[in-house]
């Protein structure tokens, strides 16, 4: 397959098409180390996703961007982003609406996982996921190659209803996994959003909470009116678009603390 038109944002990284279960999707792939996923938010794989992504790949790891919507490389823009929600909406490859599935692009995502950590080595793999990917890093985590879930933002399905807000968007079956390695290998899954972002609502971390006890790290940042930290009462994007690069910030420490998390359960520095 020919490489796609490479926008500036993607230039230095690899590109790679990889094919599983007959379905292709283009990869960028920069670093060394073990594998971690990084899965973009709406509306694609935009500049400041790749840079998180290097941000990653330069603390010790191997960083895989898969595009699951949009174009790779174009910049955020408001009417892009409301494009490619609308089509997100409509796609196939995510359960936007119902309850108590697994997104059906998690089969595509959890081969991605197995081929980088075929690759890569190391003990396992690592995943992030934001907004509308938040909640696959979930769903992956059956698979006992991942070790290190990240749910930024997680909005699917969408909290349309209290019985929305609180589904984690999985089936009982995966769920079910997951807690089984919560207890058994000592998984943790780190969550993150802001406190007044509806549509990561808080009912659904409260849910996190249930299901998974002590294992499920929650950094819940202030954003309601008033907050000490400037944040906009409808702040989305914890780890990319709503970062405030200032020391101390709650946002740049609640992007450490995923760096930190990674190295802790795939490089074994630290505690996490």
């Amino acid at each position: 397959m020919p490489r796609p038109p490479g926008p500036s944002a993607l230039a230095d990284l690899e590109h790679r098409a990889l094919t599983f279960g007959g379905e292709t999707r283009d990869v960028w792939v920069t670093g060394q180390g073990p594998a971690v996923i990084v899965m973009h938010e709406v509306p694609g794989l935009y500049p400041e996703v790749v840079a998180f992504g290097q941000r990653v790949a330069a603390a010790g790891f191997t960083v895989w961007l898969p595009s699951v919507i949009g174009e790779p490389g174009r910049a955020f823009g408001l009417g892009y982003n409301v494009r490619s929600l609308a089509r997100a909406c409509v796609a196939r490859e995510f359960s936007t609406w119902a309850m108590g599935r697994n997104s059906p692009i998690t089969i595509w995502l959890r081969a991605l996982a197995a081929h980088a950590h075929g690759e890569c080595g190391g003990p396992g793999v690592g995943a992030v996921g934001m907004c509308l990917t938040g909640g696959l890093a979930l769903a992956m985590a059956a698979d006992d190659r991942l070790l290190a879930p990240v749910l930024s933002q997680p909005s699917l399905p969408f909290a349309a209803t209290p019985a929305r807000a609180r589904d984690l968007g999985i089936d009982a079956e995966t769920l079910a996994a997951v807690q089984r390695r919560t207890r058994e290998d000592g998984l943790c899954v780190l969550g993150l959003r802001f406190s007044a972002d509806r549509m990561a609502p808080a009912a659904r971390f409260r849910a996190l909470r249930e299901a998974l006890g002590d294992a499920f790290i929650a950094v819940e940042i202030d954003s309601g009116w008033g907050n000490p930290h400037g944040l906009k009462p409808w702040a989305h994007s914890v780890l990319v678009r709503d970062v405030v690069e200032a020391p101390g910030h709650p946002t740049v420490a609640a992007r450490d603390q995923v760096i930190a998390f990674f190295q802790s359960r795939l490089l074994g520095e630290g505690a996490g």
